[in-house]
């Protein structure tokens, strides 16, 4: 049963990572094609919505204790980056042409052709630490740019969520409609960041501090 779920699991983080390599080299050709990143959203956009809601299945896996990553966290980084490309990028064509999308599509992209691997790799223990050590590292810089441009796109978009009243149907049987909820994040965001960064710097300290004593040893 174990190696039939390690099979599972590498499988899956090996389509992840070749879904979000071929996002990255969209987003990159179409920005050396018109030298501009206004074309980020046109080139990758839909990709980019189906593999990060598909992601959904890394909160199912820690809820059911395939791995150990728990659930909190992953599920909060899924509905910040789902409702972000999906609810937001997706939803609001009037930004879709924002210099943030392509920031937020290359800050992905870079971690998640690291981190998948990474992953797939350690189903069967066999991860290079350079792998590793990258996977642990990119986000020191790569989180807070896409964290920083995430708030940036929800605000350009919120004036034509508002004009639109955005999901109104949805949001009918609710006190408060989509534009209010998004107001709600982009007030929310900067305090549930530095618990996340925090966490991932401990996450950090975790991994790289085996190999660190594995050389002393």
């Amino acid at each position: 049963m174990s190696q039939l779920l390690n099979l599972y699991l590498f499988l899956y983080n090996l389509l992840q990572a070749f879904g979000w390599a071929i996002s990255l080299v969209k987003v990159l050709s179409s920005f050396i094609c018109t030298k501009s990143g206004t074309s980020a959203y046109a080139s990758a956009g839909e990709l980019i919505c189906l593999l990060q809601t598909l992601a959904l299945l890394e909160t199912i896996h820690g809820a059911i204790g395939i791995v150990p990553n728990g659930v909190l966290f992953p599920l909060l980084q899924w509905i910040g980056r789902t409702h972000c490309v999906v609810a937001v990028a997706h939803g609001v064509e009037e930004v879709q042409e924002n210099t943030s999308i392509f920031i937020i599509f290359v800050a992905w992209s870079i971690t998640e052709v690291v981190r998948y691997p990474n992953y797939a790799l350690n189903c069967f223990g066999t991860s290079p630490l350079i792998l590793t050590y990258l996977r642990y590292t990119l986000f020191i810089v790569l989180y807070p740019t896409g964290f920083v441009s995430e708030l940036w796109l929800m605000y350009k978009a919120l004036p034509f969520i508002k004009k639109k009243n955005l999901y109104a149907g949805f949001f009918a049987y609710l006190p408060f409609s989509y534009s209010g909820f998004v107001l709600v994040m982009i007030c929310v965001y900067p305090f549930v960041f530095p618990k996340m960064y925090l966490h991932m710097f401990k996450q950090r300290r975790t991994k790289l501090g085996k190999y660190q004593m594995k050389k002393v040893t």
